[in-house]
């Protein structure tokens, strides 16, 4: 005669109840869920149009003799006061800078100029050896009354 060590007696088949849940699932189905929206998220913001607004940061003091780079609504270059043309840009700023590669180029565009052209002027820049540069812009915090 057998008997049975744990529980209730009864029908050999009967299974108890298990209250726990398997979260194995449920965690599967969050990393995909993941995943779709860190590959989602960032193509959502590309059809975005940018307005940049003015600078609301305090200034920066300024050197005693800063060199200033512009870009004019023609595209035209200067250093300081004086029209560069673009293949002599890195002769010219090496000159106004006595050869300094670690002076802080200060780089000033027009409204009208386009971000390509103003890139293509942080890469001239960059190969003419001025790593350290400064945008310069409109002071937009308001003024107090």
């Amino acid at each position: 005669m057998g008997s049975r060590l744990g529980g209730r007696s009864g029908a050999a088949d009967d299974l108890e109840v298990n209250h726990e849940i398997n979260v194995t699932p449920f965690i599967d189905v969050m990393l995909v869920l993941l995943i779709i929206f860190m590959v989602a998220a960032p193509l959502a913001t590309v059809d975005m149009g940018v307005d940049l607004p003015a600078s609301t940061s305090e200034p920066q003091p300024r050197p005693d003799k800063p060199v200033f780079v512009t870009v004019k609504p023609d595209m035209t270059l200067g250093i300081g006061e004086d029209v560069v043309p673009r293949d002599g840009f890195g002769d010219a700023l090496g000159a106004a800078t006595k050869n300094n590669r670690e002076e802080r180029i200060f780089v000033r565009a027009d409204k009208a100029v386009s971000y390509g052209e103003l890139m293509a002027v942080m890469n001239m820049l960059r190969d003419a050896g001025y790593l350290k540069v400064a945008l310069v812009g409109l002071d937009g915090r308001a003024t107090p009354q």
